[in-house]
């Protein structure tokens, strides 16, 4: 007799972190029951793990419900995350979403689930986060490249423009020994690289009595993982001693993305960020001083409110004359219940937009740079499973994308290559050393 199973899709907006914990919640929907389908497809059940940094993110939740409910009107729909923590009765109002989740009860969606049958009225668990909540661990499977994995969750500071703490709590971590025992089963799964992810990661170790370092120490000692990058670390907490292992252990990727908001320390003030633009400066010397060709990438906000046009201009001149490889760019997003929604001085969307793609246009120039100056230079690549335009890509431990005529047999594997030119793509061309 044939069983029909219920077809559910995921669909996730935000962070590395965010695909973590949604590859841990959709292993609890048992393969006997659940097919799992990709989330542009026809389905039963659609579960939507938010974002909240930006209204952007917002918007993107409320067009992928609309979305859904498109392609599958009699579908089942559950908003889960951060947005659903902070803003649950706004998701309500939306016609069509059945069940909304905060972010600790998404870990226990079976838990609030009955035949997901279409509700009357939607459904809500979005309970106020606790200073004690417990750490859900997650990570992700299912790539043969590499895995997301959490190490630590929520957030002790107090940025002015932030609601992650609100949405997530504070900063707690679980013991090493529990994240080496994840660690090596990703490691049984055959999976190569391992990028380590949380809210703030370098923070790691206050509620337990150990560091970040430490915790690396011991995940470099896995056997099977060979690679393990650093997904984000902010510049207070990038320590000489982290430096010094990175340095000397070959699976710690010489890459580091490090958030830096603002190149004017009159906006870092206003942004109540624990460090100056000189302290950024040092972090990066730090780091070249130490590998000369690491990649690094800073996050940038523009338009925060008081930003004059002479303070994009310190940022801007900052940003131009510090080696970086690259810039993530976010035009500054009011968010409720933060500092900077009373702030005085709300900078036009005209201004915010001609500095964004100033700014974008300057992170294009330093990825050329970048890598032009990694030409000529031997690295590993690992690389992906996708084929485009007939095409492998890949990146090198620093953190440069690159690209091969399609060979399956690379799919997954780590190979030896030497870096040649920059391609029309922007990508880094490559001759493959066997």
């Amino acid at each position: 007799m044939t069983v029909y199973k219920k077809k559910v899709a995921f669909h996730t907006l935000g962070c590395k972190l965010n695909f973590a914990e949604t590859s841990t919640i959709s292993r609890s929907f048992p393969e006997e029951k659940f097919e799992k389908v990709p989330a542009n497809s026809k389905a039963d059940i659609y579960i939507i793990n938010t974002c909240s940094v930006t209204d952007t993110a917002d918007k993107k939740c409320r067009q992928a419900i609309k979305k859904f409910i498109s392609l599958s009107p009699g579908a089942f729909i559950a908003v889960v995350g951060c947005y659903a923590q902070l803003k649950p009765q706004e998701i309500s109002s939306i016609p069509g979403v059945d069940l909304v989740l905060g972010t600790n009860e998404k870990f226990n969606i079976s838990d609030y689930l009955s035949g997901f049958e279409k509700r009357k009225k939607t459904e809500i668990h979005s309970c106020n986060i606790k200073p004690d909540e417990d750490f859900n661990p997650s990570y992700s499977l299912g790539d043969r490249t590499r895995s997301f994995l959490k190490i630590q969750d929520g957030c002790d500071y107090s940025c002015s423009y932030c609601t992650i703490p609100l949405a997530r709590g504070r900063s707690r971590n679980p013991e090493i020994s529990s994240i080496i025992s994840e660690a090596e089963h990703i490691a049984g799964k055959g999976v190569k690289e391992i990028v380590i992810t949380g809210v703030n990661i370098g923070d790691f170790g206050k509620s337990t009595g150990d560091s970040f370092t430490s915790l690396l120490k011991e995940l470099v000692k896995i056997s099977g993982i060979e690679r393990f990058r650093i997904s984000s670390i902010e510049p207070n907490l990038l320590t000489d001693d982290l430096l010094d292992l990175a340095e000397n252990n070959e699976k710690i990727l010489p890459h580091f993305h490090i958030p830096l908001q603002s190149g004017s320390n009159k906006i870092l003030g206003l942004m109540r960020r624990r460090y100056t633009r000189e302290i950024f400066t040092s972090r990066i010397k730090s780091v070249l001083e130490r590998i000369p060709l690491a990649g690094i990438g800073a996050d940038v906000i523009v338009g925060f409110p008081g930003e004059l046009d002479s303070d994009f201009e310190d940022t801007y001149s900052f940003l131009d004359n510090i080696p970086l490889s690259y810039l993530h760019v976010f035009t500054f997003s009011e968010r409720p219940d933060t500092l900077a929604e009373h702030l005085p001085g709300k900078v036009s969307f005209t201004d915010k937009e001609k500095r964004s793609k100033r700014l974008i246009a300057l992170s294009k120039k330093k990825n050329i740079i970048f890598n032009n100056l990694n030409a000529g230079q031997y690295s590993n690549v690992l690389f992906e499973s996708t084929r485009n335009e007939g095409l492998i890509t890949g990146f090198t431990s620093n953190y440069i994308r690159v690209e091969y005529p399609w060979e399956s047999r690379l799919t997954g594997q780590i190979k030896t290559v030497r870096l040649t030119k920059v391609s029309l793509s922007g990508r880094m061309n490559i001759e493959l050393i066997e």
